[in-house]
């Protein structure tokens, strides 16, 4: 009897403890829902704020969570990334000859270097000379001629060129197209087998022209380098079948980095003439 009411009166105490807990956790129970988010949060996504208020006579201090933000990098974050060096390869090229000749692909994208280079230097001057007509290229019958391979070009006067076509005098009025289409701003007049071409007058115009003929002839270098990395990357593919695929994509990225290279050369190259054809 004694026992039973021992029980009985531990399950009202019980009962009521159990009462006031669950009483307490309701009233706590927002903010430490809160409270656990947050340490799932690094600090700087979280906004506390306290607002003060009663209810049932219990002041509440609740924590807020702001508004998840996705940041997103912006123009100059991603301009000044842009500045930061990649890691670059270096491959024994002597380790994967026998998958692809990269000194050869090396010297066929240097040669597009030296192919714009000559192209400035007799082709875009200031100053007309003859020897800057020599390599203009004539379509004759017998084929695509040098204008140098078919005249005798020489120079009359500071202001004017003379080209003799007395040797070969049925290409005549071929070399005058070829001397008026050579980007040169040539006006070549005619006097029975003697071209005149008078050397135009050097203003701010012919200047701005001949900067616009530069980067013509680079945009078409850029072109004859996507060929050459082209061709290479197609060499590349067709050792796929014998060869790891790490060992290709770092090839691949060998031949990338190369051709990235030599478009920073090439447009070095054209800043340089640019600074110069415009004084």
């Amino acid at each position: 009897m004694l026992m039973c009411m021992s029980i009985s009166g531990y399950s009202q105490e019980l009962s009521s403890v159990m009462a006031l807990g669950l009483k307490c956790f309701r009233l706590m129970h927002p903010a430490f829902c809160n409270y656990l988010a947050a340490l799932t949060r690094p600090v700087s996504n979280i906004t506390l704020k306290t607002v003060s208020g009663r209810q049932h006579d219990h002041k509440q201090h609740m924590a807020y969570s702001a508004v998840p933000v996705r940041h997103f990098a912006t123009k100059k974050a991603k301009a000044k990334g842009k500045g930061l060096s990649q890691t670059r390869v270096n491959i024994n090229i002597t380790l994967v000859e026998d998958i692809i000749n990269l000194e050869e692909v090396d010297e066929e994208m240097k040669s597009v270097i030296e192919a714009l280079k000559d192209n400035f230097n007799k082709t875009l001057n200031i100053r007309t000379s003859p020897g800057s007509l020599d390599h203009i290229t004539v379509v004759t019958a017998d084929g695509k001629l040098a204008l140098n391979q078919i005249s005798q070009i020489s120079m009359k006067s500071p202001q004017l060129i003379l080209v003799n076509m007395a040797s070969f005098p049925e290409c005549t009025a071929a070399a005058i197209k070829a001397i008026r289409e050579s980007g040169m701003n040539l006006n070549p007049e005619l006097e029975g087998t003697l071209i005149r071409v008078p050397i135009p007058i050097v203003t701010r115009e012919h200047r701005e022209m001949l900067v616009k003929l530069a980067k013509q002839n680079t945009n078409k270098a850029k072109d004859s380098l996507r060929r050459v990395r082209t061709n290479a990357m197609n060499k590349l593919k067709k050792s796929k079948d014998k060869t790891s695929e790490d060992t290709i994509r770092l090839i691949e990225k060998q031949i990338s980095q190369m051709a990235d290279d030599t478009v920073a050369e090439l447009d070095r190259h054209l800043a340089v003439k640019t600074k110069e054809l415009l004084g």
